[in-house]
């Protein structure tokens, strides 16, 4: 039998330990889901695939606007890792993980969550 998978579902980590992840670190600024709207920071629903700073319900810093990035498994990891060196000036205050593990597993769990709209 061949099964056909897309590279969105080979992430490495635990959806399940991204899940918590995100609930303690993340989700306090972004919501993903049926229901997610942007509040202190943008929704993530979809987030593969979207060009950087362009959801209709939130104000992005210019240089989010300015930064061209798609975001990919790649560029979320590193601006995740360390958000202020991939786009210098982002209102994103956030100290970063770099833990390889846990990234694996928050990107894991962003993946199947991808369509949560």
């Amino acid at each position: 039998m061949l099964v056909s998978i897309s590279s969105h579902a080979l992430a490495d980590g635990d959806p399940k330990a991204g899940e918590a992840l995100f609930t303690k670190t993340c989700g306090g600024c972004h919501k993903i889901g049926r229901y997610a709207q942007a509040a202190f920071a943008p929704q993530l629903n979809g987030i593969f695939g979207r060009v950087a700073g362009t959801t209709r319900d939130y104000v992005y810093s210019s240089a989010m606007k300015a930064s061209g990035i798609t975001w990919q498994r790649d560029t979320l990891m590193a601006f995740i890792k360390d958000p202020s060196d991939v786009v210098p000036g982002t209102n994103m205050h956030f100290w970063g993980i770099s833990d390889a593990q846990k990234l694996d597993d928050l990107l894991a769990w962003l993946q199947a969550n991808q369509n949560a709209e």
